[in-house]
């Protein structure tokens, strides 16, 4: 399979927690520690990617048009929302979000499109 099919298939299955389907099916959200140890620490058999530094998995998603996202850092104007919205960013500050247009829950097909630079 080639990597796009890869990511598909890991984002579509249960089988783990450390990537998913983000912002109605348009990006992947990826825990970058959970993902370092779930995902690319596997050897063998078990083994998903042919890569095991999280670095060069990130240059596979920039090679096939994956794009980093910034969350919506609207803040709050009261300063007791402000320090929970502070809170809540600094625990998905681990989380990426990649973006690719061939790249959609909603629309499988476009799959095909998804090519390497």
């Amino acid at each position: 399979l080639r990597f796009p099919q890869k990511l598909w298939k890991m984002l579509e299955s249960d089988q783990f927690q450390s990537i998913w389907w983000s912002e109605g099916g348009k990006c992947v959200a990826i825990n970058k520690d959970l993902f370092k140890e779930e995902v690319l620490g596997r050897e063998g058999p078990q083994r998903v990617f042919n890569t095991q530094k999280m670095k060069s998995f990130i240059r596979q998603l920039n090679l096939y048009g994956f794009t980093r996202m910034q969350r919506d850092d609207q803040r709050s104007a009261s300063l007791p929302e402000f320090l929970a919205e502070e809170a809540a960013v600094s625990a998905h500050s681990q989380i990426l979000y990649y973006y690719n247009p061939c790249f959609s829950r909603a629309h499988p097909q476009l799959l095909e499109t998804c090519m390497r630079r």
